[in-house]
């Protein structure tokens, strides 16, 4: 999935003229926490969040601290293009609640982790409702598409499946499925010599 596909798209934006106080009225207004600073064109000129402009506005008051004195000058950006994946490591990494999409330099979008949240929520299936199973399987290549074939004929909807990172080839794989009752599959791969995986 491309960020292009989840980002917020044309983001409010403020100048370098804009006051610390009018900054925080903006995004308490339209609900938002990251707001990047254009110049002409939409140029990116900078990026500052909520938290930032709190800090800085009694000494904004007091001392006549500026916008470009607590901005961002040379924030992470991503491209449109860029995979999310891509996005999610250097929100992980720089721990950072968001950054500008960019494109030639100028401002096309803000993505942020809570929209990093809502594509993981998304990819795995967590609101769907239904059940998971989780299977122990061994090096063999046929094995996965074995399990699969399993699921699929004893009625499971496989909507999502996951995997734990081990140096192993053996590895355990978490299948979702739409089904509440998954008994049957359960005994059907156990039957078939895998091991199935209880929560203790």
């Amino acid at each position: 999935m491309k960020i292009k596909s989840l980002m917020i798209p044309d983001p409010i934006t403020i100048t370098k003229k804009t006051s610390i106080e009018d900054a925080i009225k903006l995004m308490k207004t339209r609900g938002i926490r990251h707001l990047p600073v254009v110049g002409k064109g939409k140029i990116l000129k900078g990026f500052v969040t909520l938290a930032d402009l709190k800090q800085a506005l009694i000494p904004a008051m007091v001392s006549g601290l500026f916008l470009t004195d607590i901005m961002i000058a040379d924030p992470i950006t991503v491209s449109p293009n860029d995979d999310i994946e891509s996005a999610a490591r250097l929100i992980y990494e720089h721990k950072i609640g968001g950054m500008p999409v960019v494109e030639a330099g100028r401002v096309v979008g803000i993505i942020t982790e809570s929209d990093m949240l809502r594509a993981f929520i998304d990819m795995m299936g967590i609101l769907t409702s239904g059940s998971r199973i989780e299977v122990a399987i061994g090096c063999e290549p046929e094995a996965f598409n074995k399990v699969i074939q399993i699921i699929n004929e004893n009625g499971g909807d496989i909507v999502q499946i996951g995997m734990n990172a081990t140096p192993s080839c053996a590895k355990i794989y978490s299948f979702r499925i739409k089904s509440e009752k998954t008994d049957g599959i359960e005994k059907a791969l156990q039957l078939a010599g895998f091991k199935v995986i209880h929560d203790a």
